[in-house]
């Protein structure tokens, strides 16, 4: 082999290996930013899931408000009319 070729080849092993280091370290710091973004995301999750638990009982409290609320208006009603019929 010439002396030309063997340089090429080297400058080509040593460029084709560099590349490899540096695309397995980008490789390695994408997956930590992923595996951050996605802990990042599950733990909003977490927090909206206690809101919409919270939201979701006061919902149910509410109903039982409006329900007992009701029963006392017509107890309301039925006391005035009796008043007002005597």
């Amino acid at each position: 082999m010439t002396e030309a070729v063997l340089v090429a080849l080297i400058t080509a092993g040593a460029t084709v290996g560099a590349q490899l280091v540096i695309s397995s370290r980008l490789r390695g710091e994408t997956q930590r930013q992923m595996d951050k973004t996605v802990a990042l995301i599950d733990q909003r999750l977490d927090q909206i899931e206690k809101k919409q638990d919270k939201h979701n009982g006061l919902v149910e409290r509410m109903v039982k408000v409006e329900s007992s609320l009701k029963s006392a208006h017509h107890r309301i009603d039925e006391l005035h009319h009796e008043h007002w019929e005597e």
